[in-house]
């Protein structure tokens, strides 16, 4: 089944960017880039950035896309505000909230209240079916900014760069990763022990364009696929389920016959944050076995919440919290979850393409027909893995999962949104140019944007 599907939609569907609903905002205006690689269609062999006509566009037209910033989160547990301008091929991205550290061998100063800019370029030709989706993808070269008097550089592996996947509304991919080195800071060293440093080429990520700043619009019944990292902790990974019930004022409760007991995503009431377009919550829950907190909690959540086709879309990071000064705290489980309302789904209502990013560090095309789903690598639409799907919903909304191997795991879907949580290896393992990360395989997450329906 599976394969047929692949046959029929395999270049309209392959990997096109983003395709859902439109939003507004406004990008700041970065000056021009002088990098030393090529940009745009100067770059030899590299797909023209010319845009599609109105009837068949994948994405906004290059001077929408210049006057949108998106705002959303990373699987970094970092809240991120991300501009594109396609005409001077250059980007603009703030850290608003961040557990990274700002320097490889710190644990401590993050980069929080960071701006880079850069340059982007358009994938090489070949890299996806056809030029206009191309033409939606931004590879996003190495970035530079000033934090505290210093210069941050990111890191970047031109053989995994992070890319950005712009739409109608949304944008998501990767944004730049980074290099944690806990050994290289002394006191982390002192309380851990020896923990590999681990460099991530990208951070999944998910943004939108316009966004509710009215907590009310949280009020229901939700489903939460949850993906945490600990780097005290070996860079532990875990991934849960969680049913929660929200009031108009941001109060979250464990829903009848939930399979947690407690929230997952805030313990208590989301408040406006100070950057006034999402909110925030202190003390913030953990879902990981391993996790360590000493003396204090200091993690934090975060909403986002997208305003998507019609429908809202909440996305939560943890950004962890480390303090070595006189009151020594740690606390640094730090990642991401989607929500999507407890509402029945029945089979064929999310068919369709979708593309995303995941946990193992890459950027995959996902394929939902009925019971039948299968995880695909976009530049060649060759089947990864596959899995099926049971509409059988104990918990409204929360659809069962197994993957080909017999692992179990669950989807979630709103808005031309879904959100995948599996056992299993997935999607062939950690990308491989990604190898010094040695994140674990499992569990599998991910999430991605429908791109046709079925």
């Amino acid at each position: 089944m599976l394969e047929s599907i692949v046959r029929c939609v395999a270049l309209a569907a392959a990997a096109t960017p983003l395709l859902v609903a439109c939003g507004g905002g406004k990008a700041s205006d970065p000056s021009a880039i002088n990098p030393a690689q090529c940009s745009g269609s100067t770059c030899t062999g590299q797909g023209a950035p010319s845009s599609a006509t109105a009837a068949t566009a994948l994405c906004p037209a290059d001077a929408d896309i210049a006057k949108n910033t998106y705002l959303g989160g990373a699987g970094s547990g970092e809240v991120v505000s991300l501009s594109i301008d396609p005409t001077k091929m250059t980007y603009s991205l703030t850290f608003l909230a961040s557990p990274i550290p700002a320097q490889s061998s710190s644990v401590q100063n993050t980069r929080a209240g960071l701006t880079i800019t850069g340059a982007v370029q358009h994938p090489p030709s070949g890299a996806l079916p056809t030029a206009a989706q191309i033409a939606c993808a931004f590879q996003l070269q190495q970035g530079t900014g000033t934090l505290n008097g210093s210069t941050y550089t990111t890191a970047y592996n031109a053989s995994n760069p992070p890319t950005i996947y712009v739409g109608f509304g949304v944008a998501g991919g990767g944004i730049p990763g980074a290099t944690v080195n806990i050994t290289g800071d002394s006191t982390a060293a002192l309380l851990f022990g020896n923990v590999k440093s681990r460099t991530f080429d990208f951070y999944p990520f998910l943004a939108f364009s316009s966004v509710s700043t009215s907590i009310a619009d949280l009020q229901g019944n939700w489903n939460a696929l949850l993906y945490h990292i600990v780097p005290t902790q070996n860079f532990a990974a875990a991934a849960t389920t969680a049913q929660e019930t929200y009031d108009a004022s941001g109060n979250c409760s464990v829903t009848s016959g939930a399979t947690n007991t407690s929230c997952d995503t805030a313990t208590s009431q989301w408040a406006t944050d100070s950057n006034g377009s999402y909110f925030t919550s202190a003390n913030a829950p953990r879902i990981e076995s391993a996790s360590v907190a000493l003396l204090a909690h200091g993690g934090s959540s975060h909403l986002i919440l997208g305003k998507l086709n019609g429908k809202i879309v909440p996305v939560v990071v943890r950004t962890g919290y480390v303090n070595e000064g006189l009151s020594l705290a740690v606390d640094d489980e730090s990642g991401i979850a989607m929500m999507a309302p407890a509402s029945n789904l029945t089979s064929g209502s999310f068919d369709g393409s979708f593309i995303g990013a995941d946990s193992n560090f890459a950027y995959t095309a996902t394929l939902i027909n009925g019971g039948t789903g299968g995880f695909l690598k976009p530049s060649t639409m060759t089947t990864q893995s596959t899995f099926t799907l049971d509409y059988t919903q104990t918990h409204p909304g929360l659809i069962g999962a197994t993957d080909n191997n017999g692992k179990t795991g669950n989807v979630i879907a709103v808005g031309g949104l879904y959100g995948i949580f599996l056992n299993g290896e997935e999607n062939g393992g950690v990308t491989s140019t990604s190898a010094n990360s040695e994140t674990s395989n499992t569990p599998y997450f991910g999430v991605g944007a429908l791109i046709q329906p079925q």
